[in-house]
């Protein structure tokens, strides 16, 4: 029976994440909307790349680990800026959170409820992203050689830490006022910077090096640019090629249960104190 309960709490949150997601237009203009901004954001990076390496596809093995990295990237980016999100948008415009706070349901699961229409979304994109570099922009992946079972369990855990980052900002939400989502976007701007999406870790100084090492989205990333790039012939320049396939996603189970522990702690004491001081139900409309 809890059981039940608790995976009517995810259905039903998960819904209304969707409402609020698709809502604002007409659905033949959300569909566009979401087929047009992946391929916008793509364009601006081959334009970056075509600029650095003198307007021609050379080095395909630097592009490709430029267009998967920051392809898988929009998780981070969206799924960690939506479930901050939830916090500010039923707290600041509808005012709603007081009472889906008191209601009898695990307020853990309604904000990962909330989180899945992003996810959702964000796969979508990246599969259009990925379709428009393999059939536009000569990406070279081999469907038939990906890996598919490394890649569905580095799926799995990557998405699982990303939404504990958030669950973190979220509870640190809590205790800010509505311009407090710049902390979301600034985390997501560092991991950008520390994590490899772009470029090898091993471009950056030894103590970014560290930071990025500490980061599991650093493995995250790894271990998918391997898994889809599996059989293409692209050769890996991600900075820790010494390191087997097994051994990254070690590392990643290691780093994302550590960030695990540290987002509920965060969450919990975050919570505690919003309501100690009366901040559940703060609005900061100004």
């Amino acid at each position: 029976m809890a059981v039940r309960e608790q995976l009517r709490t995810l259905k039903y949150a998960s819904w209304l994440g969707w409402q609020i997601e698709s809502n604002w237009t007409k659905p033949w203009l959300f569909v566009a909307y979401s087929i047009a901004k992946p391929i916008s954001a793509t364009l601006i990076l081959v334009l970056m790349y075509l600029v650095i390496f003198s307007s021609s596809l050379t080095r395909p093995d630097i592009f490709a680990f430029m267009f998967i990295g920051n392809a898988f990237y929009m998780y981070v980016a969206q799924v960690l800026f939506g479930i901050v999100m939830v916090i500010h948008e039923d707290r600041e415009h509808y005012q709603t959170l007081k009472q889906i706070y008191i209601a009898p349901i695990s307020f853990y699961l309604y904000v990962m409820g909330r989180a899945v229409p992003k996810i959702v979304i964000t796969t979508i994109a990246i599969l259009i992203t990925l379709a428009f570099g393999v059939l536009v922009l000569g990406l070279e992946i081999n469907l038939a050689a990906v890996n598919w079972g490394l890649l569905a369990l580095a799926m799995v855990v990557g998405l699982i830490c990303i939404c504990m980052i958030g669950l973190a900002l979220a509870g640190i939400s809590f205790l800010t006022a509505k311009h407090g989502m710049g902390i979301n976007e600034g985390i997501a701007g560092m991991f950008y910077l520390f994590c490899g999406v772009v470029f090898p870790i091993t471009v950056l100084p030894q103590w970014g090096q560290a930071i990025g090492m500490g980061i599991p989205i650093t493995y995250w990333l790894e271990i998918v640019r391997r898994a889809v790039l599996s059989g293409s012939g692209v050769v890996n320049i991600g900075g820790l090629q010494t390191y087997s396939e097994m051994e990254i996603f070690l590392f990643l189970l290691v780093s994302s249960a550590i960030f695990f522990i540290i987002s509920l702690a965060i969450f919990s004491y975050a919570d505690r104190l919003a309501r100690k001081k009366g901040k559940l139900d703060m609005t900061t409309s100004y």
